[in-house]
């Protein structure tokens, strides 16, 4: 089944609706310039009455991967997603020095890609099909250099100056080709940005996905839920895995 993440949740009540609703994976923001942001203690509280089957992923604007491994490790998170910041490569040289022995648990680590690069319009990806799928190969490339920690990818509408949370989709079928890369490369994809209980299931027929995504698509108001919107958000992700199985 598709893995579905529900996030921006900023207090228990939206956490539960999510887990209640079927959800995989709640999400918590920890980038200070963002609505839905949330400090490592409150995510700790709400993590401590979640399910232990459920994962709890940290979600960071960083180059450097230490502050974050700490911040995860406090809160009892289960998982780290990680935009990349304007200067880049951080990512990978914090990963190839962490040695899975000396973590306490396997830790799920993502990679958000912004597809909104400059250079087109916005939410256009720019590129022939044999360039993109190139760049999906460069992706898979660069998790290998992770010793195994890394093998997903979060494909989002932003860009280096909002790195995520636009309410905006990107081009799905324009980045066929950088999926497929990405798929013979052995790496998962997840994708993000502007993701709703409408376009959810159009998403997944065009990009066959490992995960989807969603925070702005179920709220209510930035960083509170809506009950109804989460909802009907995973029925259609289920609806859609029913009729692809």
């Amino acid at each position: 089944m598709t893995w579905i993440k529900i996030c921006g949740t900023t207090n228990l009540e939206d956490a539960l609706v999510a887990v209640d609703a079927g959800a995989d994976a709640v999400g918590f923001v920890f980038y200070e310039k963002s609505p839905r942001k949330i400090s490592p203690e409150a995510a700790r509280k709400i993590v401590e009455k979640l399910p232990e089957g459920v994962e709890k992923i940290g979600v960071f604007v960083n180059g450097d991967l230490v502050e974050p491994l700490d911040v995860v490790f406090h809160a009892g998170l289960t998982g780290l997603q990680t935009y990349p910041s304007a200067g880049g490569g951080g990512q990978a040289s914090s990963l190839k020095a962490v040695r899975v022995s000396s973590l306490p648990r396997r830790p799920r680590f993502l990679i958000s890609v912004p597809m909104n690069l400059p250079g087109g319009n916005e939410g256009q990806i720019q590129g022939s099909a044999a360039d993109l799928e190139k760049s999906g190969k460069t992706l898979a490339e660069f998790a290998s250099l992770s010793q195994g920690l890394l093998d997903t990818f979060v494909l989002d509408s932003g860009d280096l100056r909002q790195p995520g949370g636009t309410g905006k989709t990107f081009d799905w079928k324009r980045a066929v080709p950088v999926v497929e890369g990405m798929r013979q490369g052995g790496v998962k994809l997840v994708v993000a940005g502007g993701l709703t209980p409408e376009n959810v299931g159009e998403a997944i027929s065009i990009l066959k996905p490992w995960g989807v995504d969603v925070a702005s698509g179920v709220e209510a108001r930035p960083g509170k839920k809506d009950p109804e919107k989460v909802q009907a958000f995973v029925r259609a992700v289920r609806e859609m895995d029913r009729k692809t199985s």
